[in-house]
C-alpha cells in the first residue's frame, strides 16, 4: 500500500468530529507495522472506538486518509460477538474457512472440541480465544482489538494478551483498551486519546 512492505495501517492528517460536538481528531497521524501493537489509550467518550469505525469506513473523516491492509476485528465483549444458538465452528464457516484452525488451536491453547459447543459452554476466555481464532482464520494484516480483555478477569486478562502478541509475526495489531497497566505491558507505542492535538508516528 505504500513504500513500507511490512505497513499495515496508515492515517495521515485526519481530522473527525460529530455533527454539533466536539472534534475528536485534528490531524492525527499514525502507523502500524507487521509486528508491533500500537495502543490507543483513552477513557470513554475520547473517540477510541469512532477511530475503529473510521478505519473500517463506517464512518467517513472530516479530512485526511486512512489506508490499510485487510482487517479483523476483536470484540470487547465475546457472548454478544458470536449467536446464542448455534456451534461456534459454524458461526466461523459463515464467515471464512477453517484452513489451519487446528494450528491456531494450539497455539491458542485451545481445545478444538470446544467449537463444536455454543457460545453459553464456554467460559469468557475461551470463548474470546474462539474470537481470536476467527479472527485470524480471515488471514487479516492487521487486527483491530477493541478492549478485547475487559469482560475478563485480571488473571485471564492476561493469558489471552499473552496468546494474541503470539501472532505478532503475521499481523500488526492496533489496540484500544482504558487500562494503562496493560498498555504499557505489550505495546510498543501508545497514544494517550485525550491529550492529542497533532501527531504521532
Amino acid at each position: 500500500m505504500q513504500e513500507h512492505n511490512n505497513r499495515v495501517l496508515h492515517i495521515e492528517n485526519l481530522s473527525f468530529g460529530y455533527k454539533n460536538s466536539k472534534t475528536l481528531y485534528e490531524n492525527l497521524s499514525l502507523h502500524v507495522d507487521i509486528g508491533e501493537v500500537l495502543c490507543i489509550l483513552g477513557a470513554s467518550g475520547s473517540g477510541k472506538s469512532t477511530l475503529f469505525e473510521l478505519i473500517t469506513k463506517n464512518l467517513a473523516p472530516t479530512k485526511g486518509s486512512i489506508q490499510s491492509s485487510k482487517i479483523s476485528q476483536i470484540f470487547q465483549d465475546p457472548y454478544t460477538s458470536f449467536h446464542p444458538t448455534y456451534s461456534i465452528k459454524n458461526q466461523i464457516e459463515d464467515i471464512t474457512t477453517l484452513e489451519g484452525y487446528k494450528e491456531i488451536c494450539k497455539d491458542l491453547e485451545l481445545d478444538v472440541k470446544l467449537l463444536e459447543k455454543k457460545p453459553h459452554e464456554l467460559s469468557g476466555g475461551q470463548l474470546q480465544r474462539c474470537s481470536i481464532l476467527r479472527a485470524l482464520l480471515m488471514k487479516p494484516k492487521l487486527l483491530l482489538a477493541d478492549e478485547p480483555t475487559s469482560a475478563l478477569d485480571n488473571v485471564t486478562q492476561l493469558e489471552v494478551m499473552k496468546l494474541l502478541v503470539k501472532f505478532l509475526d503475521r499481523v500488526g495489531i492496533l489496540l484500544i483498551t482504558h487500562d494503562e497497566h496493560l498498555a504499557n505491558w505489550c505495546s510498543d507505542r501508545i497514544i494517550y486519546l485525550d491529550a492529542l492535538d497533532s501527531t504521532y508516528m
